[in-house]
């Protein structure tokens, strides 16, 4: 099965933040997915990574 993989725009849309937010996380946050360089110019996040992390924070809320 192929990997699916988002934009910074649709990982935006997908969380309500602004399209610069997923790049920050990059930098800021060690849990948040790192990107992948597809080619020269097109970086994307695997779905899959981001469903994963999802499922951390919310494993994480519910231990709160």
């Amino acid at each position: 099965m192929a990997d699916t993989y988002l934009a910074a725009a649709q990982i935006a849309v997908r969380y309500g933040v602004h399209p610069k937010t997923p790049w920050r996380w990059a930098r800021t946050d060690p849990t948040f997915p790192k990107p992948v360089t597809l080619t020269p110019g097109c970086t994307r996040w695997k779905l899959s990574a981001l469903e994963a992390w999802e499922r951390h924070r919310a494993e994480l809320a519910g231990a709160a």
